[in-house]
């Protein structure tokens, strides 16, 4: 199996933001486009748009779950709430590793640049932000919770 973090890890140093990194490495997973699957998932940087709540890696781990054994069905409760479990266990795995899926937390002493502009992707920015490694850590969470299934040929 392809490790993913190390993937997501790169895709963030490029330049995606957190959730971008997340739900582009695992694109031979979800079949999505690169294209697509860059667009869904950029408004989840920042903790959604830059206002640091759910941290972005989360996010598009979330949407992987989603692509991946999420339910399509609203009558289907029993595919909801088993759903809901995976999302949830990938949170408390995330949340013990980390202290918490919240980006102000995770990001906790590092000052915000006041704004809706991201800020520049200069060595200062990687050296004071945990973010690499957050999406190399969600991605390695993800592998571990899908195993070996080799969902591409569902899709």
């Amino acid at each position: 199996m392809k490790q993913h973090g190390e993937i997501a890890e790169n895709l963030f140093r490029e330049g995606y933001n957190c959730a971008q990194a997340v739900l582009l490495a695992f694109s031979d997973v979800t079949g999505l486009e690169q294209r697509t699957a860059a667009q869904l998932s950029s408004p989840f940087g920042g903790g959604l748009g830059r206002m640091r709540e759910v941290c972005g890696a989360v996010s598009g781990a979330a949407m992987v779950l989603g692509i991946v054994e999420g339910y399509d069905d609203p009558a289907d409760t029993a595919g909801k709430k088993a759903h809901y479990h995976r999302v949830q266990e990938f949170a408390g795995r995330f949340k013990e590793q980390n202290g918490s899926i919240i980006c102000r937390d995770l990001l906790s002493g590092t000052a915000a640049v006041q704004g809706s502009d991201p800020e520049a992707r200069t060595p200062g920015y990687y050296r004071k932000r945990p973010c690499p490694e957050l999406v190399r850590q969600a991605a390695e969470i993800l592998d571990d919770m899908l195993g070996d299934r080799e969902y591409a040929e569902a899709l």
